[in-house]
């Protein structure tokens, strides 16, 4: 360790784009980790773990060495991590697939007739039921833009629903 800070007293601008780059790695994998232990398979998420460890220790020896103050190395961590987190999951978001939901709704009888003409303009596949007072409407939507239009038309008409993944297309 006393070697790395005699180095980096001398080269200050090596060692803050070292510092720089490690912390980038550090948060795009972290990220990562994050995203394949919830959605992976077990062998994915044991091999993304292990070298997100390997990489923070790494990490955790730049933060111990003395080539910058303890407030620089927060801030250049704090907007790596803000910065690295937002990119991934926009990218991440930005992959994922449409999934085909099915979305189970309660109306007024009396509002029916109307929430079935906004689901036919806004194509959304539905079949329904009268029950009572009330309409049981089951809607399939394959798309974000269905979705969306779907909680519109059902909030503007005070209906009760409930949302449910079915398929990944």
């Amino acid at each position: 360790m006393e070697n790395l800070n005699y180095w980096f007293e001398f080269n200050l601008n090596a060692f803050l784009w070292i510092f720089i780059i490690l912390n980038v790695v550090n948060v795009v994998i972290q990220t990562i980790k994050t995203i394949v232990t919830v959605n992976g398979t077990p062998f994915a998420a044991a091999v993304i773990n292990a070298v997100t460890f390997a990489i923070y220790t790494v990490v955790v020896v730049f933060m111990n060495a003395d080539g910058l103050g303890v407030f620089w190395k927060a801030v250049i961590i704090g907007i790596v991590n803000f910065i690295g987190v937002y990119v991934v999951k926009l990218i991440e978001v930005k992959n994922r697939k449409d999934k085909l939901w099915k979305v189970e709704a309660t109306v007024a009888r009396t509002k029916s007739s109307e929430v079935q003409a906004l689901l036919d303009n806004a194509r959304i596949p539905h079949n329904y039921i009268h029950a009572g007072q009330y309409t049981i409407f089951n809607c399939y939507c394959e798309t974000k833009k269905q979705s969306e239009a779907i909680k519109e038309i059902l909030t503007n008409h005070n209906a009760k629903y409930f949302v449910s993944e079915t398929k990944v297309l």
